[in-house]
Formats: structure tokens, sequence, C-alpha cells
């Protein structure tokens, strides 16, 4: 059997490159027995580095504004509103990001992606001092959001390597790799405070510049272009007319919206909500990265879960769990109780980290199934495989942008929340109805058996 990763001759490579893929067919058993699960692992590896370092960058003010003190004039609503900026940035450049991978090559964007990283970095840690202007900090801070775009490059290139029944633990494993640049940065910024003091908070950027050269040098000798992804250029507008784009972005907001959202906001949720147990940002600090550490690692499961029991089963029961966490946050709130309040929100952290993992399995599934329906029908297996997969690509991009305006929806309702009544309730109660929204929708959609 012919191989289909061959060694070029030396003028298909490009100088100091890595050699040409020149078919990839990760569907047939003997190409993936003997080639394709080495070269996708060896991908996926580097895809998670990079996508890890894009996401601490675009996690950077849920730190930093725990070190603007008095000094700085920001009040607590103002802050809110420096962790959402960058959530819409980041959300808004997740549709080009997703397209630019097949204009310029899987390999190729990454290292672009990750040197862009620099620029919030370096700019960060030029203007953090007392006495810069909060519409300065605005700025820069939407800057940041620049790192929130590699995960749906990063998405769609892992999920173009891997083979239908192996999608869901793939993108699993990205996606909860780069997701622990939440609480990576978190720890950084703590261990920030904890020994340098709040008066330094330029460190903590500073310390990804060196990380960020690391991760573009690596795509650039590790990683490889895929030929399957340069057809992409019409997707979106396939993708933007099917109904599941929308039904799966509706989802999407309910699972990753509320991880990003509470990775960004729960430590100033903490010091105000419970001022009396936090009564300095170090005290909150040490508990603000256990939400998203846990929500990153179990990702990975819940798209394995998803591969074992079905996409939609496993989103949907989910559901209902997020549901009861927001529910049982919303009752330690009333009853003032911080246990209960921690116990509630790890929950809605673990169990958004189960959906992002299982709703992301449910899109190439929801394709692949297309795909089986038109080859029945008549047309031609490859060619109905290889629209499934540019189809799947588009709306990973779609989805995983409006999932992330979640975030931005999470932080403005708990400002809004914490300004007309002085506590998160109205903001509880809101998740609560959303999640409810999404397993009626999850149901209706995917469960029922006429769907």
């Amino acid at each position: 059997m012919t191989t289909s990763v061959r060694t070029p001759q030396p003028s298909q490579a490009p100088p100091g490159g890595r050699p040409v893929i020149e078919e990839w067919r990760p569907e047939d058993p003997a190409f993936w027995a003997a080639t394709g699960a080495k070269v996708a692992r060896r991908n996926l590896v580097f895809s998670v580095l990079s996508e890890h370092i894009g996401f601490s960058v675009w996690s950077l003010w849920s730190v930093l504004v725990l070190f603007l003190g008095p000094e700085y004039g920001i009040d607590p609503a103002g802050k809110f509103v420096l962790t959402a900026v960058p959530t819409l940035l980041g959300a808004a450049l997740r549709i080009p990001y997703t397209f630019a991978v097949a204009i310029f090559g899987g390999r190729n964007w990454t290292v672009i992606s990750a040197l862009a990283l620099l620029l919030p970095a370096l700019l960060t840690a030029y203007v953090l001092e007392p006495g810069v202007s909060y519409t300065t900090l605005l700025c820069v801070a939407a800057v940041a959001g620049i790192g929130g775009g590699n995960f749906a490059s990063s998405m769609a290139n892992i999920n173009a390597f891997y083979p239908q029944h192996l999608k869901g633990r793939a993108l699993g494993i990205n996606a909860g790799g780069g997701n622990l640049g939440v609480p990576a940065v978190q720890l950084l910024g703590l261990l920030v405070l904890a020994t340098a003091g709040a008066a330094h908070p330029r460190l903590v950027p500073l310390i990804y510049v060196p990380l960020i050269v690391l991760a573009a040098v690596a795509a650039a000798l590790r990683m490889d272009n895929l030929p399957v992804l340069r057809n992409d250029r019409g997707a979106l507008r396939e993708a933007a007319r099917e109904p599941h784009t929308w039904v799966m972005s509706l989802l999407y907001i309910g699972t990753f919206g509320s991880f990003i959202g509470f990775g960004f906001a729960f430590g100033q949720v903490l010091l105000v909500q419970f001022e009396a147990d936090f009564p300095t940002a170090v005290s909150a600090a040490y508990l603000t990265f256990l939400g998203p550490l846990l929500g990153s690692l179990i990702r990975p499961v819940g798209g394995a879960m998803a591969d074992r029991w079905g996409g939609a089963k496993v989103t949907f029961w989910n559901f209902v769990a997020m549901a009861a966490g927001a529910l049982l946050v919303l009752i330690a709130s009333r009853e003032g109780s911080l246990p209960l309040f921690l116990t509630g929100f790890v929950a809605l952290f673990v169990f958004s980290g189960i959906g992002n993992g299982s709703t992301y399995k449910m899109i190439p599934g929801i394709f692949h199934a297309k795909a089986a329906r038109e080859t029945a029908a008549g047309t031609d297996p490859a060619e109905a495989e290889s629209r499934s997969r540019r189809r799947a690509s588009a709306v990973i991009g779609i989805a995983g942008a409006v999932g992330g305006l979640g975030g931005v929806l999470v932080n403005i309702a708990f400002r809004q929340s914490f300004l007309t009544e002085g506590t998160g309730d109205a903001a509880y109660l809101a998740f609560l109805a959303y999640y409810v929204l999404c397993l009626a929708i999850t149901w209706g959609v995917y469960l029922r058996r006429r769907a």
C-alpha cells in the first residue's frame, strides 16, 4: 500500500521547512496505524502548547485586576469591564482565526498567531503602573483578546488530523490543554503577589515573553500543514446557512461561555461578595485558580464520554448538573454561606469543562452523520466526507466565537447585578434559566425520537 505521507524531494520542501504532507486519510485504518497517528499526535502536542499560552495571555486581566489597588482608582464595576473587553475581542477573532488555517496552513498560522501574543504581553508590561488612565487600560486589555483567537484556529486544525471515532478525545485534549492556560496564569499571578507583591504586576506578562517565542519556534520546527484544509474558503457561508450551527452555538454559550466567563470573574466575585472573608487580593487568589484548573483537566473526559455514550446525551445530563450547580450557588449567596458557594462554583467549573468536551464532539458527529446520509443518497463518499470536514471546521469557528461572547455576557451580568442589587443573585438566576433552556434545546433537537 502506498503511504499517504511522503518525504518530498528537496525541491518540494521549503528551505529549512518540514516535508509537505501531500495526502491525509485518517479514516483509512492502515494509513492511520502506519503513519497518521504518529503525525497527528505530534501536531496535537505542539498545538496544545501554543493554545495554552494563548489562553494565558487572553486571561491575563483576570489576574491583573487583583493587582489594581486604590491607587489605580478603579471600582469593582470598572474591573468587570476590564475582564469583559478581552473576552469580547477574543470571541470576535475566532471566526477569522478559523479560516486563517485554510489560507496560511496549520503550522504557518500557529507560528504567526503565537508571535502575535508578544504584542499584548509587552504592551501590558509597559503601561501597567499607577497613574495610567482607565481608557489606556481598556485598550491594552482589549489587545489581550488576541490570545482568544488561537483556540479556534487550533481546534479547526486538529479536527482535520483525527478520524471521527477519536475526535472527541483529541479535541478534548487540545482544548483542555489550552484551557489550562487560565489557571496557569492565575497561579503565576498568585506567585507574583505572594513574592514580589501587588506593586509588581508587570512581572506576570513579562514572564510569558520567552514562552511565546518558544511556542512559535516549536511550531515552526515540529508542526505540519494539511492540504485538505486549503479548500475551506467557502465553508463559512455553508455553515452560516446550517441551522445546527446556531443550535450548537447556543449550547456552547452555556458551556464554554460559562467556563471562560467564570474564570475571568471568579476572583472579583469573591472579593466583592465575600469581602469579610477575603480582605486582600492574595487571599482570593488562593482559590481563584481552582475552578478553572478542574474545568480544564476534565474537558478531555467530557470528549471521551461523548465518544462512548454520544455527545447529545452527555451534553443533556451535563446541563442538568449545571442547572443544579447554579441553583446551589444562588442558595449559598442568599444564605451567605461561603463553603456552599465555593462548592457550587467548583461544580459549575467542572461541568462546564465536561460540557465543553461533549458539545465539541457533537459538531463533527452531526456533519459525519449528514455525510453518511449523502453517501446513501448517491454522493461520492470521499466528496461527502470532505464536505463534512469543511463544514465541521467552520462550525467549530462560529460556535467558538459565539461561545466566547458568552464569557462577555457573564461578566456584564455580574457587573449589572452587583451595581443594582449589591449581590450576584440576579446573575445566578439568569445562569440557571439559561442552563434549563440549553437542556431543553438539547433534548428537543438531538434526543427526541423524531429528532
